[in-house]
């Protein structure tokens, strides 16, 4: 047992109001939103967008990052559970449970009604929310650490987290929080594999931004950003993924999880992306996509003015 583990005594709900828990974990996802809303109208507003279109952006990727994440969890990890009762996906979504995987997915599809209705390339509009992805990933992976939930298998590493809401869950509830030290004693020192992976995420988005703003990669290799967020991100989660529980019975036995397998077509879809990237010349006239789309917005209004 080791002694100089981090005791993770965190209580999930950050306040109650009646019968209504406000969680941790729920307002990293808020923050996690909102920094991507400030990234990207920062972004936008570099390159010569109007409002507007920021607004556009939010709505459809903010609905197809959660859609995406929620239906994600219930087809990938409970199949079984969801299928035979798919009203559940709605109404037990206050007991968790929201993947990663598929979250990209409806980030994605989110992302192409975003273009087609904004007059801009798709490719432009991945490279750009690539930027912000592994960011908030990272705030919502801290929320999972809040939660105590995706824990690490035991170490003996000094970095090792006894997640007390987690291993003694029962001892938790019957003392309020305060749990005895005795108890505490018992509990194994565990990898934070939360913590690695959000950390992870940051080192990623710090990456992409840098070759944002100092190397001007969105403009000139159309691709080159989505494909690195691709790698940074679910290189990294399928390797931490060897340091977590599995989450579900099913991946028992199994060589690989099903984040891991799940991780592996994302990885290569980067790889494509960032040689597509690099083998085709680069763009010299960087303002061609967003002076295009404003001719195009400027046609809309000036069609909307006469109909009014």
């Amino acid at each position: 047992m080791n002694a100089l583990s981090i005791v993770w005594n965190w209580d999930p709900v950050l306040v109650s109001l009646g019968s209504l828990d406000i969680r941790w974990y729920g307002l990293m996802w808020a923050i996690a939103i909102l920094a991507a809303e400030r990234i990207c109208y920062y972004t936008f507003k570099h390159e010569g967008l109007p409002p507007r279109t920021l607004e556009s952006a939010f709505i459809w990727v903010v609905l197809g990052t959660f859609i995406g994440a929620r239906v994600g969890h219930c087809l990938f990890y409970e199949p079984e559970v969801y299928l035979a009762e798919p009203w559940r996906i709605i109404t037990d979504i206050r007991n968790g449970g929201m993947a990663s995987h598929g979250a990209t997915i409806g980030i994605i599809l989110g992302l192409w009604f975003f273009v087609k209705r904004n007059h801009l390339p798709f490719i432009w509009g991945l490279d750009r929310i690539a930027i912000v992805a592994p960011l908030s990933g990272a705030i919502i992976r801290l929320g999972n650490l809040f939660n105590s939930e995706i824990v690490g298998y035991p170490t003996d590493s000094a970095l090792g987290f006894k997640f007390i809401y987690h291993d003694a869950r029962r001892a938790w509830m019957e003392f309020a929080g305060d749990v005895p030290q005795e108890v505490i004693d018992m509990v194994p020192a565990r990898h934070p594999a939360q913590l690695y992976e959000a950390l992870c995420y940051f080192l990623t988005f710090g990456i992409l931004f840098w070759m944002y703003y100092s190397k001007d990669l969105g403009r000139r290799r159309p691709g080159f950003l989505f494909g690195s967020a691709m790698i940074g991100i679910f290189l990294t989660r399928f390797f931490i993924e060897f340091l977590k529980e599995r989450q579900v019975d099913f991946e028992l036995g199994m060589a690989l999880d099903m984040g891991q397998l799940l991780s592996l077509p994302f990885i290569v879809v980067g790889i494509f992306m960032i040689v597509r990237s690099m083998l085709r010349p680069a763009v010299t006239d960087i303002n061609a996509v967003v002076e295009r789309a404003n001719r195009e917005y400027a046609r809309e209004d000036k069609k909307n003015s006469k109909k009014k």
